[in-house]
């Protein structure tokens, strides 16, 4: 194009000997701005990923686009070694293995990065979160940067500051979740607004060029090599572009359509090379062939950059229509602006003029409007060449302004979710024995959870005089926990309550449940601790949001009766015993004075403690059953009671529950238990006290009542209280 302009314009000045020299220089500008170049121009494809490839070029990037990269620095696999079980238990021996690496993104400086897919799934969310374990350190590309303090380490004194160039580095990043390797990764990145690209990238061209040419619609763009011919006219589809020479500078721009069209003068008439009739004017419509736009294919952002396509309205015959692959990321409500516009152009471009005029018109140049003489609409001129008998003008109609679309959208796709890691929320408690096959091992266990949507595990420690001792193994299921959202009324715990309900927000908890009938119930399905206490819901009903609401009540299981006694108020921890627990080996905490526990969970910058709750618990003998006071005649008393076992939850009609103590005692007293008057030992249990014995007995009076506790081999069960001072809770029990 600059080789007919410069041409035109050596004539006018200079005659042929400047026509000639401007003909050299406009070839010289076409070709270092549009000649051939042997690399490939932009072009469509699907999303590319991390590569390590010699001789591969280096994008520069305009605005956002979702890239590959190159990686140009790694590590060799680390290796760590985690040995659990042992002590009665199989021991096994797991592996991870972690890797650091730098990613080279950007030939040119970035503003930031965004998300970061690994495999497909993000590794790196919108809010600046990586989904595993490790650390991302960013570099933009600054002219001032530093090199990165890891490759420094590693490299020395050799180790490049990749001034001008942007890239990231990840430092011990976990690999479990991808195969234990390196995985593909692309990047979001962000550098400046993407309307302005066609300026920014002609703005290094050999010659100046003035490319005030601007694409509202663009979101992003890679230059991938390529010469700026082949850049722009990939441009050139979706949004004209006019060359015109203004001495010294070319200018790009993209037509007048705010201004006024330019009424052309009268046709005129000559033969030289033999152009057309002798009016002049020469017109003529195209054949339909593969002119016609009828789709476009580009990167859409609402599909994380996936290859979109949008269609423009209307119908074509066979063969008549073509697309347009746009390597540029849009929305799609943008694309469907662009493609639109485009058929518009395509389909009034059927129709060329030829004109040649006498008169020149400085205003007269490619991409303006004119109005032709004797002929409807408004013409745009494509391209002029200045002859020594005139100007002869190639016109194309313009396509009508058209009005603003109803918009689009991307439609549906899978897109990984961003789910962001919380800080860990942790408990620690032990649980009264569930069976009779283990009531002399304390059953610890934790419930572990994040408080955001994301759960990767978490890292379990216990403290050792101010130092962290790892656990054999780590929390890797989520707990179902929440609270109380309003405070749960004591309970005498002593039937099944089918009205009694309570609220628990469970927040973000992983939840399933079932609805369980008095044999389930009976049988130890559908349990919740609250406070200290255990009790069974039948049924769960979803009130709103995490909010849940427990019916059907079964208060005080496990020898908790006391804690159900007291109620809990709103806000009380609420833990489902299912298998979301995570159980703790009572020996990691054999000989140590700090039953606490710790955990670090991908969100934590610090670890979360909790101490152990109902400390004892499983070895702590149950409260004796069914009191029964009985006045004899000589003012004794006949006290009697039913034994419970720890871990008997079923008690099967007509049947004793089997001793899981070392010896049957018992311990009776009158008074406080905490500081009693009298007590005495039993064997059985049953204690007849004469009235002297009762005498004997410090301040008691004949309304006082008794209690009675079990002696277990490591604890004293809470106490059963008997006679006629005890309460409906107490006698009941």
């Amino acid at each position: 194009m600059a080789t007919l302009v410069l041409s035109a314009v050596g004539n006018a000045i200079g005659g042929p000997v400047g026509g000639t020299i401007g003909a050299l220089i406009g070839q010289q500008v076409d070709q270092k701005i549009f000649g051939p170049d042997p690399r490939e121009g932009p072009r469509l494809k699907e999303v590319a990923v991390t590569t390590s490839t010699y001789g591969q070029p280096i994008p520069r990037h305009y605005g956002r686009m979702r890239v590959g990269g190159v990686v140009l620095w790694a590590t060799d696999l680390r290796e760590d070694r985690d040995v659990s079980g042992g002590k009665g238990r199989p021991r096994t021996t797991t592996y991870s293995y972690s890797a650091s690496f730098a990613v080279l993104l950007a030939s040119s400086p970035l503003e930031r990065v965004g998300r970061i897919w690994a495999d497909g799934n993000l590794l790196r969310g919108s809010a600046g979160d990586l989904k595993v374990a490790g650390t991302m350190r960013f570099h933009p590309g600054h002219c001032d940067a530093r090199p990165d303090p890891l490759m420094l380490a590693a490299l020395g004194a050799k180790c490049p500051a990749y001034r001008g160039r942007a890239y990231v580095v990840f430092e011990d990043l976990q690999l479990a979740e991808f195969g234990n390797r390196l995985p593909m990764l692309t990047f979001e990145v962000f550098a400046g607004e993407a309307s302005g690209t066609i300026p920014r990238l002609t703005a290094d061209a050999p010659q100046a060029v003035d490319a005030p040419v601007t694409i509202p619609q663009l979101e992003g763009f890679s230059h991938e090599g390529g010469t700026y011919r082949q850049v722009l006219s990939a441009f050139a589809e979706v949004r004209p572009i006019y060359p015109v020479c203004t001495g010294p500078t070319l200018r790009l721009h993209g037509g007048n359509d705010e201004a006024a069209p330019i009424a052309l003068s009268a046709a005129a008439a000559w033969s030289e090379g033999g152009f057309g009739k002798r009016s002049g004017l020469a017109a003529r419509r195209k054949g339909t062939g593969r002119e016609q736009v009828e789709a476009m294919r580009y990167y859409d952002v609402g599909r994380d950059y996936q290859p979109g396509l949008q269609r423009t309205a209307g119908r074509f015959a066979a063969g008549s229509s073509r697309q347009i692959d746009l390597p540029a990321s849009l929305t799609a409500a943008g694309a469907r602006e662009l493609v639109d516009a485009a058929a518009q152009r395509s389909l009034a471009a059927l129709d060329t003029i030829t004109w040649r005029t006498a008169e020149l018109d400085p205003a007269v140049m490619p991409g303006n409007l004119v109005q032709v003489p004797g002929r409807y609409g408004v013409w745009r001129v494509l391209t002029w060449e200045w002859r020594a008998g005139g100007v002869e003008l190639e016109l194309l109609r313009a396509a009508p302004v058209r009005p603003a679309g109803s918009g689009s959208d991307a439609g549906s796709a899978w897109v990984p979710p961003d789910a962001i890691a919380g800080p860990t929320l942790i408990h620690f408690f032990e649980l009264p024995a569930s069976s009779m096959e283990e009531v002399n091992r304390p059953a610890l266990f934790a419930a572990v959870r994040s408080s955001g949507q994301l759960w990767k595990g978490a890292a379990l420690y216990r403290q050792r005089m101010g130092e962290l001792v790892p656990l054999a193994s780590g929390a890797a299921r989520q707990a179902g926990m929440g609270a109380l959202c309003s405070p749960l009324p004591p309970s005498a715990a002593m039937r099944f309550e089918p009205n009694a309900s309570c609220e628990v927000d469970f927040g973000n908890s992983p939840l399933a449940f079932a609805s369980a009938s008095l044999a389930g119930l009976a049988e130890g399905a559908n349990r919740i601790l609250i406070g200290s206490e255990i009790l069974q819901f039948a049924e769960a009903e979803h009130v709103t949001g995490s909010v849940w609401r427990l019916a059907g009540l079964l208060r005080g299981r496990g020898g908790t009766e006391d804690a159900a006694g007291a109620g809990h108020g709103a806000g009380t921890a609420a833990i489902l015993l299912d298998a979301g627990l995570t159980p703790i080996d009572p020996a990691e905490f054999a000989g140590t004075a700090e039953p606490g526990l710790l955990a670090i969970g991908l969100a934590d910058q610090e670890p979360v403690a909790t101490p152990l709750l109902n400390a004892g618990g499983t070895r702590r003998p149950l409260a004796p059953v069914h009191g029964r006071w009985r006045a004899l005649p000589d003012g004794g008393v006949d006290l009697r009671w039913t034994r419970r076992a720890r871990g008997a939850w079923l008690w099967p009609e007509g049947t004793e529950v089997p001793l899981v103590e070392e010896a049957e005692r018992y311990l009776v007293g009158i008074g406080d238990p905490a500081a009693p008057l009298a007590a005495w030992e039993a064997r059985e249990p049953r204690l007849v006290l004469s009235a002297a014995e009762l005498a004997a007995a410090s301040g008691w009076s004949g309304s006082a009542g008794a209690w009675v506790r079990q002696i277990g081999s490591f604890a004293l069960s809470p106490p059963c209280f008997i006679g006629p001072a005890a309460s409906a809770f107490s006698q009941g029990l």
